[in-house]
């Protein structure tokens, strides 16, 4: 009885194995076709993309002229002055890492887009105080940043813009985060 049942799952085994065909374990990669020759651009006639552009009424351009000669150049308005104590801030100005300090503790604040108990969520790693190490959320009010905790209650608020924003926890003690 032992024999026959060996004998069985070794050919089960075999028949596995040659259905398979994955024992070798070797690619075959084709190779790519050469490439071939197309007729000489030189000898066909192009269109314009659109009339009136430089070149569209058969005016061919040298190597040297200028193609937007008698074309007008106009100007971005100046970006908004934005100063260290207040501004605008958007919330895509906040995502991403920042070091945060808050009494005498240094450790890494990290923002994002993705929706959160009353904001978005916010995480901080490597931070031994309490206060830093609750930071589950954060929300843009206005030019005030509310870090929140997961229960959405207020962890600290701070107001700042560009790279450095500082202000209070909830308990009073001064925080602030900067790039």
């Amino acid at each position: 009885m032992n024999r026959s049942l060996t004998i069985a799952f070794v050919s089960v085994i075999a028949l596995s194995t040659i259905a398979c065909q994955r024992t070798t374990y070797t690619r075959s990669y084709v190779s790519p076709l050469p490439a071939s020759p197309i007729s000489p651009i030189e000898g066909q006639t192009l269109s314009p993309i659109t009339p009136g552009q430089p070149g569209a009424e058969g005016q061919i351009l040298v190597d040297g002229q200028d193609a937007n000669a008698n074309s007008q150049v106009v100007s971005a308005p100046p970006a908004p002055n934005v100063n260290a104590t207040g501004g605008s801030v958007g919330r895509t100005d906040l995502l991403g890492g920042w070091s945060v300090s808050s009494g005498g503790d240094n450790c890494k604040l990290f923002m994002t887009l993705t929706k959160w108990s009353g904001g978005y969520r916010a995480n901080t790693r490597g931070c031994s105080d309490a206060t830093l190490s609750q930071i589950s959320a954060w929300n843009l009010n206005g030019s005030q940043v509310i870090l929140k905790d997961a229960g959405g209650g207020n962890v600290a608020t701070l107001s700042g813009a560009g790279t450095n924003f500082s202000g209070q926890t909830a308990n009073g003690a001064p925080i602030n985060f900067a790039r």
